[in-house]
């Protein structure tokens, strides 16, 4: 059942960022009054402060509101370090029981909460791709570095903080989301970009490790979908139906770009960039094959289903804005 598509009040928490960003601008141009949740800045409007860990003045806002979306966390584009680590599991985990109180206190809670997660929850594989029905949740492959693990492990807990949080009458959905591909500077599509035309967007450790990828206006188009149905919660996966191996994946994005080469990278070669970039080559390394099943079932219809096609329309805005 899909509920009438009109105005709403929408919480958006963690809404800063380039991703927050992204959603923001794209409900806000469908008409919905969007209330940014912010660490940093406050204008106590559109944008108000919180902390991220426990109820404060901040917790108002979502009593009324329509839906609560939560994309706060630290950045996974870090090292691994225990330190790091511990600070994406509390930022995830914090914030996530933070709204859940919220919503428990409300007198006229949300009626749905979409909490951001992550399709790094799926098993590395190569063989057979990833729904939410028959995919593999990882953590236990064999040969598995340790903090691929422990990514694992943040990613469980965050959908079992969702999980736990006492919100009888908020429909819950995590949404276990790939790359999202935007024009906008410093995001995902911005550095691969940026590689592909210095050369640099070739097959690493061979290419074959599979990369999951969403073109951001449908990634927008799917949060408004889901934020309409009534009829799904639990674990959604936000991934065009089309996941590549990663050295197709470049070539595609190469060709588009008119970039006539990409030099291939060794494990030891990414390793080390990575370690130059303070970054964790989980990211790059691991084969992502996550498709969309509950999405396709209840009959969303993505523009940008196949990456050719949303090369080129990313490749277009980004030269439009230059």
């Amino acid at each position: 059942m899909v509920n009438g598509a009109g105005y709403m009040k929408l919480i958006l928490a963690g809404g800063t960022g380039q991703l927050g960003g992204v959603l923001a601008r794209g409900l806000s141009e469908r008409g919905h009054d969007v209330v940014v949740l912010s660490r940093g800045r406050s204008d106590g409007t559109s944008v108000v402060r919180w902390d991220g860990r426990g109820l404060g003045a901040w917790a108002g806002v979502v009593d009324g509101a329509d839906a609560v979306i939560n994309l706060a966390g630290r950045s996974v584009n870090c090292r691994y370090s225990r330190a790091n680590l511990s600070s994406m599991m509390d930022s995830r985990i914090d914030s996530t029981r933070a709204l859940g109180m919220a919503i428990q206190a409300a007198t006229r809670p949300p009626r749905v909460w979409l909490q951001m997660s992550t399709a790094t929850i799926y098993a590395h594989r190569f063989d057979a791709p990833n729904d939410e029905a028959s995919g593999r949740i990882g953590g236990d492959e064999p040969g598995v570095p340790a903090h691929w693990r422990a990514s694992i492990d943040i990613a469980r807990a965050w959908e079992r903080a969702l999980a736990e949080a006492p919100t009888p009458t908020t429909r819950k959905v995590a949404l276990r989301s790939a790359m999202v591909m935007s024009p906008d500077r410093g995001g995902a599509f911005d550095i691969l970009s940026r590689l592909a035309r210095y050369g640099l967007g070739g097959p690493i450790a061979g290419g074959r490790q599979f990369m999951s990828w969403i073109h951001d206006r449908d990634f927008v188009r799917v949060v408004a979908f889901l934020l309409e149905r009534d009829d799904l919660a639990g674990p959604v996966n936000v991934a065009a139906p089309s996941p590549l191996p990663q050295r197709e994946f470049m070539a595609t994005l190469r060709r588009t770009i008119g970039t006539p080469i990409g030099l291939p990278a060794t494990a030891w070669m990414a390793e080390l960039g990575a370690f130059v970039l303070r970054t964790e080559t989980e990211l790059i390394f691991k084969s992502r094959r996550v498709v969309p099943g509950r999405l396709l079932d209840a009959g969303f219809h993505f523009e940008h289903p196949n990456w050719a096609t949303a090369a080129r329309e990313l490749v277009a805005r980004r030269q439009h804005r230059s």
